[in-house]
């Protein structure tokens, strides 16, 4: 479906051909005309799938007869850098219009506070902001929502994870009674449902795609040992050398150190991203990595989520994810919109099982690889032995449980 055929305003179609869109995602083929006919959504779609201008386009439609001053709508998003995302996809949509938009979130300095202040007192058309900072703001009684006409929550069930269901209510005891409620979601677990009761009226629910990767990733698994993953990647990425986008996820900003420090020292140039940086730096990292500068990036699971950064050709997990649905979120960074990609992840005995309940998940059985012949053999593929027999093979502190791993001497 072409997006002339929304009957959308003559001056965001300019903006979203100027923006080289033509064709409707599904999903936002299913949401755009909901919203616009003014009626709650429940929508769950995966990563990648066009949920942001799903939700952007027809609220910019909105606002081109917006009568009221004052903020019109706010965006609640779990992470900084989907804030920043966002209002930059504002931005370009918005073009050829008149709306205003800021993102609201911590990590600057007191110049941004204050930028964000003056942005919230004035009444802002759009707002996205993080929920802690958000309620920062909201504490000082100055933010203008009195007439606001639209809620939307993004990435509903990552800021369920992070803890953010008490702050999303106190915010909402902030705005009118009256107003349109959307939440988007990758995921829809029971907690998502039951929110969704408590703050919309009636919800129109869309799911499209739960918790599958896109058609477009080739992914494939490597049952090693822990000592084994570094000289793995190392060996991947020497026969990939035509890959300029590659995100490697690991569980730890310990491990984001680490896998730099090889990386680099191996001759293959790469950036970490984690909460241990400042927002500028990680503003920065992310800016290279978008631009090609930078070829490899190592990150923590605060990126899985959220970071629209196209055309990346693989995504590595150096770790398994805890649960299946952020399998889903990991590798839906690669093979956006009908593209290509590669997804490699390491499992470790311990993890056999959990790779189990991920291919049931995505009713998919992922090839299962050894590592190259000179690297030495990995583990064989045994989830229910592993399960089984949990605490009896991993009470033990021997590293990674691999039978050939030798202590150290202490000389």
């Amino acid at each position: 479906m072409k997006f002339t055929e929304f009957n959308l305003n003559e001056q965001l179609i300019e903006a979203i051909s100027y923006m080289n869109f033509e064709t409707a995602t599904p999903i936002q083929e299913q949401v755009i005309p909901i919203i616009l006919d003014g009626k709650d959504v429940i929508a769950c779609a995966q990563t990648g799938t066009g949920k942001t201008g799903g939700f952007v386009l027809p609220i910019l439609n909105k606002l081109i007869d917006k009568k009221n001053s004052g903020a019109d709508t706010l965006i609640i998003v779990p992470t900084r850098e989907l804030a920043i995302q966002i209002e930059q996809q504002i931005q370009g949509f918005s073009y050829f219009l008149s709306a205003s938009s800021i993102a609201v979130y911590g990590g600057g300095d007191g110049g941004d506070w204050e930028i964000q202040k003056s942005a919230l007192k004035a009444g802002t058309d759009i707002v996205v902001a993080t929920p802690g900072k958000l309620l920062s703001h909201l504490n000082m009684g100055y933010v203008n929502f009195k007439n606001l006409k639209h809620l939307i929550l993004d990435e509903a069930d990552k800021m369920l994870d992070m803890g953010f269901v008490d702050d999303l209510k106190t915010i909402i005891s902030f705005l009118p009674k009256e107003h349109q409620t959307l939440m988007f979601s990758a995921t829809m677990p029971v907690g998502i449902k039951q929110l969704a009761k408590k703050i919309s009226r009636n919800p129109i629910e869309i799911s499209l795609s739960i918790s599958k990767p896109a058609e477009g990733v080739d992914q494939k698994v490597y049952l090693v040992y822990e000592e084994q993953k570094v000289k793995i990647i190392k060996h991947l990425l020497h026969d990939r050398k035509d890959y300029d986008s590659i995100i490697i996820f690991t569980s730890t900003k310990s491990k984001v150190s680490e896998i730099v420090r090889a990386l680099n020292t191996s001759g293959l140039p790469s950036k970490g991203i984690s909460s241990n940086l400042d927002q500028d730096e990680r503003e920065e990292v992310l800016m290279n990595f978008r631009s090609k500068k930078t070829r490899i990036l190592v990150a923590t699971d605060v990126m899985s989520r959220g970071i629209d950064i196209k055309e990346i050709n693989m995504v590595i997990n150096f770790d398994l994810p805890q649960d299946a649905e952020d399998y889903v979120h990991r590798v839906g960074r690669t093979a956006r919109v009908n593209a290509k990609g590669e997804a490699v992840t390491f499992v470790i005995p311990k993890e056999m099982y959990k790779l189990r309940n991920i291919e049931r998940l995505i009713e998919k059985e992922i090839p299962k690889l050894q590592p190259p012949e000179d690297i030495g053999r990995g583990p064989k593929w045994s989830p229910e032995k592993f399960k089984a027999n949990n605490k009896k093979h991993f009470h033990k502190k021997k590293k990674n449980y691999n039978p050939n791993y030798k202590k150290p001497s202490k000389s």
